[in-house]
């Protein structure tokens, strides 16, 4: 399973395709700020660059709405401040791939999907994931989207199943 190795990029330096989704009625609000989101996981990850920086520069030019704005900084800063929590369900689940194996991608699309499904709360299970695996066949390796439905598959299994009701 070599797709999860570092050398994953993001495709969102081809602006067009970008902004063809982003001027897409179809293109939710949530859906461009779990984008955004990604992204500046992605960066912070990466690059170590302040988060709250790259929100702003993003928010713009991504066209994100207010609402969009503030729910993806929901999602960036839940993700950024429960790393540890979110970091040992992944190892849990994704035993075979060490956390600092895994692509940037799939780890930030991991992370802010586990913070939604065990911390956050507020969105049904079954559109986090499957919000997830769009983001993962938009923007990572063709096997990922089996991987990330696995890992929070197994996340709702083990900590939501008793008290699903959504």
């Amino acid at each position: 399973m070599s797709q999860h190795v570092e050398s994953t990029t993001l495709s969102w330096d081809h602006r067009e395709e970008q902004e063809q989704l982003f001027n897409n009625s179809g293109f939710g609000t949530r859906r461009n700020a779990r984008t955004t989101a990604l992204q500046v996981l992605y960066e912070v990850d990466l690059m170590g660059h302040d988060p709250m920086t790259c929100l702003e520069w993003l928010a713009s030019s991504n066209k994100l709405t207010d609402e969009g704005k503030e729910f993806s900084e929901s999602l960036i800063q839940g993700a950024l401040s429960n790393m540890k929590f979110i970091d040992d369900i992944i190892t849990k689940y994704a035993k075979n791939w060490p956390i600092d194996q895994l692509s940037i991608v799939d780890r930030s699309i991991l992370r802010m999907a586990i913070y939604e499904l065990l911390v956050d709360r507020t969105a049904p299970y079954k559109a986090i994931i499957n919000e997830a695996i769009e983001l993962t066949k938009l923007y990572s390796a063709e096997n990922s989207p089996k991987f990330i439905n696995g890992v929070l598959a197994s996340c709702v299994k083990f900590h939501m199943e008793p008290t699903l009701n959504n």
